[in-house]
């Protein structure tokens, strides 16, 4: 739903614009929406503006009338002056809220006490927005404060409040904003330079320092750019012209870090950077990126496809660089979903949820609303995409290849395998019918087409939903295998990681520790080689439960609190929460199922999900059956995840310990398929020992 907002410059002469914002708060100066463009406000006479730009001075402040008048007519204000300022008032309301009723309140520029405030929006005034932008910047990397703090310089159109230069109430704002503007530039130069940019920096900071000679710093950056580039001479002649100027103009000497520069330009210092000769690989990298990106930027139109498509990409990329960059993907995905669908094409929002094929290793979801979102999204463009068979487009007409066209076919099919893989990814650990089918049918889409980065984004899926029942290990070493492969012979990085963990975790299970370790160390490999940090918190864990499993108690705990230590900067909070607790507790458990110590199962410790398979065991643990009783009766079905054996055998521990009969009996029945398997293993994360022991205990329980 689109709305009309007022816009304000003062970054340059003092304007107004209305503008059209669509329910993404986009304008069309904001370049990235095809909305009407701005129009400008017409603001009458100099004293209207004087009026305006005095209040956005006052930042939302109430500005005293008796203020605005002095401030208008500083040497004698004329009779009738405080009707006037009240003239100019009533003048810039009509302007700026045309269609307000008469004599209902002003919502912009309010009357307030004594005088007048301007209720103006955080983003509406551009030299709020410069400064928000600039102070974004300061926080982020090089490569991603450049692009910020050129966004904030390309608001500038002339100096600060330009058509009020000589006011005595705007000189301390002007002064402030054109500071802010000039360090801008310097944090800029820098940026470049830390980019490996020095070459692009030169010319910027020549004409800075044209209009500006007293900048130490802009002088030092110039002089180092120029050092940086092959130009020593030049850089030490820069340097000698700063101390000239610096003397002649101002009367002082250079400040240390020149004088530092100076002798260490002269001693060819290497802590100044690359001179010439070829960038090193990073350099190169830096450089190329910002490039890229900058060509990229001005050539692809701001509201193209392309470019939503591209920015899932990057999300998708920034997904696998580590716990910073999984939990920015997704927060943002919902929002390039919502964009896609704003175009009104199912293809395209169906490409562009599909696009999303970050791999899932943990059956606990991170966000269980976005999760809700996107499944929800998906469902609703799989029914707005043509039946399976058709080859319709989007619209109504006929395909991409003309009527009854193969490729058309082809194209929604590979959408509708990507959707429903998604359905099946985004519903893991539930227990609903819906993710298991849609998993079904994304399979066999995906092996009909023969795209082998099809299949393996929908095997992601199958082994997502693999987990309906106990004892489905086997299955889930061979979903393992089959990405291994794929992804081996047709460079699916991410997905033959993905086998690895898989593999990792299901021969766990099986308590075949050979093949588990095999994986473990090619995963560890791939990962060092293409920067995947995220492996290694599966992989540790994984180590501390070898430990565990070979029964080595003493240095599995320490190993456990050490992998926990990753878990809060893994942007994996489904698999977080309550697993410390969960893993030191299964140490309990190496001799059988027995009720652990009371402070083994404190109720005060972070139990998570959890929770309700400790909470008889820690009444037990206290000495009160009938609480025990009471939340052993009131367990539901463990969820359909890695850790439901597990959950089980907790289960069955408290009815052990409570002789509960029909409890018993049913957690004997839901464990029986996986008798041969290491209860919780299959995590390949903590272990509570073989499932056949339980099932032993149980069975002589229920013989009794």
């Amino acid at each position: 739903m689109e709305r009309e907002e007022v816009l304000f410059g003062v970054l340059g002469p003092v304007t107004a614009e209305r503008a059209t914002v669509d329910s993404a708060g986009r304008t069309a100066g904001d370049g990235r929406a095809p909305i009407a463009p701005n129009t400008p406000i017409a603001l009458k006479g100099p004293r209207h503006r004087a009026v305006l730009a005095r209040l956005i001075v006052a930042r939302r402040r109430v500005v005293p009338v008796t203020r605005l008048v002095t401030d208008l007519w500083p040497d004698a204000p004329p009779p009738g002056a405080v009707g006037a300022v009240q003239t100019f008032v009533a003048a810039l309301r009509r302007a700026l809220e045309p269609d307000r009723p008469p004599r209902a309140p002003a919502r912009l520029l309010v009357t307030e006490g004594p005088g007048y405030a301007l209720r103006a929006g955080p983003d509406t005034v551009d030299a709020w927005r410069f400064e928000t932008t600039v102070g974004e910047a300061a926080k982020l990397p090089p490569a991603r404060a450049l692009p910020r703090l050129d966004e904030a310089l390309e608001l500038w159109r002339g100096p600060a409040y330009a058509d009020f230069a000589h006011e005595e109430w705007v000189r301390g704002e002007r002064a402030r904003l054109a500071e802010l503007r000039l360090r801008s530039v310097e944090r800029r130069a820098g940026a470049q330079l830390d980019l490996g940019l020095a070459a692009e920096a030169v010319p910027d900071l020549d004409a800075h320092l044209a209009d500006h000679p007293w900048r130490e710093d802009a002088w030092r950056l110039l002089a180092l750019a120029l050092y940086r580039t092959g130009r020593q001479g030049d850089a030490l002649a820069v340097l000698r012209r700063a101390r000239s100027t610096l003397v002649e103009q101002l009367g002082v000497d250079p400040g240390p870090a020149l004088r530092r520069l100076e002798a260490d330009v002269l001693a060819q210092d290497p802590a100044l950077g690359a001179t010439d000769g070829p960038a090193g690989p990073t350099e190169t990298a830096a450089r190329l990126w910002t490039r890229a990106a900058a060509a990229y930027d001005r050539t692809v139109a701001s509201g193209a496809r392309a470019r939503l498509e591209t920015t899932v990409g990057l999300l998708r990329d920034l997904a696998v660089t580590g716990g910073g960059g999984l939990a920015a993907a997704r927060e943002h995905r919902m929002a390039a979903v919502a964009a896609a669908e704003e175009f009104g094409d199912p293809v395209l929002t169906g490409r562009v949820i599909g696009a999303f094929d970050v791999p899932a290793i943990w059956t606990r979801g991170d966000d269980p609303e976005l999760a809700r979102q996107i499944v929800a999204a998906a469902e609703r463009t799989l029914a707005a995409l043509p039946p399976p068979g058709g080859s319709d487009g989007p619209d109504g007409s006929d395909g991409p290849d003309g009527p009854d066209g193969p490729d058309g076919s082809r194209t929604y099919d590979a959408v509708r395998c990507r959707l429903l893989a998604t359905v099946a990814v985004e519903t893991r650990g539930s227990h609903s019918s819906r993710g298991p089918q849609a998993a079904g049918q994304a399979e066999a889409i995906a092996r009909r087409l023969d795209d082998p980065a099809l299949l393996a984004f929908a095997l992601n899926g199958v082994f997502m939903q693999s987990f309906t029942r106990a004892g489905l290990a086997p299955r889930r070493a061979e979903i393992g295998a089959e990405l291994v492969g794929l992804g081996g012979r047709h460079g699916l990085v991410t997905f033959e990681v993905l086998g690895r963990l898989i593999g990792l975790q299901a021969h766990a299970a099986l308590g075949d520790f050979r093949s588990a370790d095999a994986h473990a160390t090619a995963a560890d490999r791939l990962a060092e080689r293409h920067e995947l940090p995220l492996v290694g918190v599966f992989t540790r864990w994984y180590g501390a439960l070898r430990l565990a499993a070979a029964g080595d108690l003493a240095a599995a705990r320490p190993a456990y609190e050490t992998a926990a230590a990753d878990l809060p900067d893994s942007g994996m909070p489904g698999l977080t929460h309550g697993l410390l607790p969960l893993a030191l507790l299964s140490l309990h458990f190496a001799d059988g199922p027995r009720v652990p110590a009371r402070d083994a199962v404190d109720p005060a410790a972070d139990w998570g999900p959890y929770r309700p398979w400790i909470t008889p065991l820690a009444a037990l643990a206290s000495g009160d059956r009938p609480a025990a009783r009471t939340a052993l009766r009131a367990l539901p079905d463990p969820p359909r995840d890695l850790l439901y054996e597990a959950c089980c055998c907790l289960e069955a521990t408290a009815a052990l310990e409570l002789g509960d009969r029909p409890v018993l009996a049913r957690v004997y029945e839901r464990l029986l398929p996986a008798s041969a398997e290491l209860a919780g293993a299959g995590s390949g994360l903590l272990t509570l020992g073989p499932v056949g022991r339980y099932l032993t205990a149980i069975g002589a329980a229920l013989r009794d």
